[in-house]
């Protein structure tokens, strides 16, 4: 071997730099898909579904609750792995008095997450409305950490509104009035993005306490709002919108999101077909 002479190491890294690849380069290896994403059709053929998944290059799956015990027996023939499920949220809000059953038999299915998915129109408010969702969110996150389980809360477009007296958005609401051992967040970074909001800078803030991720790409042109009435056609394939994707999934590898899901809440034909283009343009992506 010619030993490397102090020119000689500066040509190479020169020549290194001129190849363009960033210092961060890297891959997103591992990536899962949210099975509402399939709801119109898992049911009919879950086997077929789940196959064709995976085919895909899917390695996790986040589920629903509704259709639990139609999924199950199929994806136990593949090795898709069950990491994460939304379930009701009257069981974290409502009915905590039923949650202990539903915890012991996730954890024994071999989930690790449970996901408090949505918080109906008829139920949203301000700031007192908030902490008192915090205050159920935090006893039932104590509740899912002592069976095993982490709970973390889905977002939306309505808890990016303002919280007014300079107490930032609602979602700040939240976070702050809830134990982050108690309750973690996964960040829909298309919900984000809808209310005008950065998910990288999200991300920064609250470093280590998004947990989950639902990877979802956004068409040109969709309106600032705080609530979901967006266009079907809102919703697009991942790479194929306008979200700065290299930028979100670099600060959230580096601010500590452990899964990441696929989700496109509508699709223009065949979900799976969504799906597939989504998982090929992951596969090929440097970030």
């Amino acid at each position: 071997m010619t030993p490397m002479t102090r020119r000689s190491f500066t040509l190479s890294a020169a020549a290194a730099a001129s190849l363009q690849v960033p210092a961060f380069a890297r891959e997103l290896t591992t990536f899962g898909v949210q099975l509402y994403t399939v709801r119109s059709i898992i049911n009919k053929d879950p086997q077929r579904v789940l196959n064709e998944i995976e085919a895909a290059g899917y390695k996790e799956i986040e589920a629903t609750y509704d259709n639990l015990e139609t999924i199950m027996q199929a994806a136990h023939k593949t090795k898709l792995r069950p990491v994460s499920i939304h379930l009701e949220t009257d069981l974290f809000t409502k009915h905590r008095d039923k949650l202990g059953p539903v915890l012991d038999d996730m954890k024994k299915r071999g989930f690790e997450y449970v996901v408090c998915p949505y918080i109906d129109p008829k139920e949203r408010g301000g700031v007192d409305v908030m902490k008192k969702l915090a205050e159920n969110l935090d006893k039932a996150g104590a509740q899912c950490m002592g069976a095993g389980l982490k709970l973390c809360y889905h977002n939306h477009a309505f808890e990016f509104a303002s919280a007014g007296d300079g107490a930032g958005t609602l979602m700040d609401v939240l976070m702050a009035n809830t134990d982050p051992k108690h309750l973690g967040w996964e960040m829909d970074i298309f919900w984000v993005a809808v209310t005008g909001n950065d998910p990288s800078e999200l991300l920064k803030k609250y470093s280590k306490r998004i947990v989950l991720m639902h990877i979802k790409d956004k068409a040109d042109g969709v309106a600032k709002r705080f609530d979901e009435n967006v266009p079907r056609t809102a919703f697009k394939e991942v790479g194929a919108g306008t979200m700065d994707l290299k930028h979100v999934l670099h600060t959230a590898t580096e601010s500590g999101v452990k899964h990441f899901f696929v989700e496109q809440d509508s699709t223009p034909g065949d979900p799976l077909a969504s799906l597939k283009i989504s998982a090929s343009y992951l596969k090929t992506f440097d970030f």
